[in-house]
């Protein structure tokens, strides 16, 4: 996983402008994620890659367009100091993987490679060889995560 670096307060039009969501297919939400931050992101982000940020990533508007377009972009998760508290939500409900580390946020550099042990709470940078914590979610949480998102995670629940 690649990490791509961001700074402090990214905003949801930031993520995914207004102007682009007359259109909310996941094409062009892919295509124009994170346009004005990273011009060329979607089209150089390999699936699996790590967005990370700085302080109150997410800020601005309620809409789910910014994790999704986030999500659809290939992007495996999001790593900030702060997350702005309808975004995290948002983002956990739609099923895009973040994680709150200001220490990993700080450390991170553009272009490390890391691995993620989510079950664990461990972050390794392999570019730097350092090692972050950080508070998993509750169990029920990474299933709701692992099975795509709120609403696969309720089918999932009743069919059982």
């Amino acid at each position: 996983m690649k990490a791509w670096k961001v700074g402090n307060n990214i905003d949801t039009d930031l993520i995914i402008a207004a102007r682009y969501l007359n259109d909310a297919s996941d094409e062009n939400m892919r295509a124009h994620c994170m346009q004005d931050v990273i011009p060329d992101y979607a089209n150089t982000i390999a699936p699996g890659d790590v967005l990370v940020a700085g302080k109150n990533f997410g800020c601005g508007s309620s809409r789910e367009h910014a994790p999704i377009a986030i999500k659809v972009a290939g992007t495996s998760c999001v790593i900030a100091e702060s997350f702005a508290r309808i975004f995290y939500r948002n983002a956990i409900n739609i099923g895009l993987r973040i994680i709150e580390s200001p220490e990993a946020a700080q450390a991170i550099d553009q272009g490390d490679e890391l691995d993620i042990d989510y079950d664990n709470g461990v972050i390794k940078n392999l570019t730097k060889n350092e090692t972050y914590t950080f508070e998993k979610f509750p169990d029920f949480i990474q299933h709701l995560v692992a099975a795509g998102n709120l609403l696969n995670y309720v089918k999932e629940k009743e069919n059982k």
